[in-house]
């Protein structure tokens, strides 16, 4: 499982709920941190691979293109990886990083959920509705959209369930 989005999407909070554990994947307020493909082994289920965010870390260019090739050559052409989880942020439309990710995704035929975290930071109403947005746009052509929450553990059950049936249905 490769999860991929934006640098302070929450990806590696997510890592760590999905997982039950608060020290699995670095929490870092900079967004960033990840410059490297992590693995980590969820018990002997399957491994989750933590890839290079993209948007508004300060680095300088030369660096996210080093981030951006190194995310590519793990992803194409790896018979291995199950699905993919393509990380959004619930409070903010998507930005043209989460488009040019969407369009890679289906251009390399890659099976892909959407997770639109941080949903603890908006009420019920808000978050039915951009659910529903996010169902019919970014993430009309993904297997599933799924909202949760790293601080509540909202969706979390309902993903891992997801990440465990494409591990088996995958031979992993």
């Amino acid at each position: 499982m490769a999860f991929l989005g934006r640098s302070n999407v929450g990806k590696s909070s997510l890592l760590n709920a999905l997982a039950g554990s608060r020290g699995l994947a670095r929490v870092s307020a900079t967004p960033g941190r990840t410059r490297l493909v992590n693995f980590f082994r969820v018990g002997n289920e399957l491994y989750l691979a933590d890839l290079p965010g993209y948007g508004y870390a300060k680095v300088p260019e030369s660096m996210r293109r080093e981030w951006e090739a190194l995310a590519v050559s793990y992803l194409v052409g790896r018979k291995s990886l199950a699905l993919c989880v393509f990380l959004v942020d619930l409070r903010h439309e998507p930005m043209e990083g989460d488009l040019t990710l969407r369009a890679f995704l289906e251009h390399n035929g890659l099976p892909y959920v959407v997770a639109a975290t941080k949903a603890d930071k908006l009420g019920r109403g808000e978050v039915a509705r951009r659910q529903r947005s996010l169902e019919a746009g970014l993430g009309k052509n993904a297997k599933a959209v799924f909202v949760v929450s790293a601080e509540t553990k909202a969706g979390v059950g309902e993903l891992w369930k997801t990440l465990r049936a494409a591990a088996l249905a995958h031979g992993a």
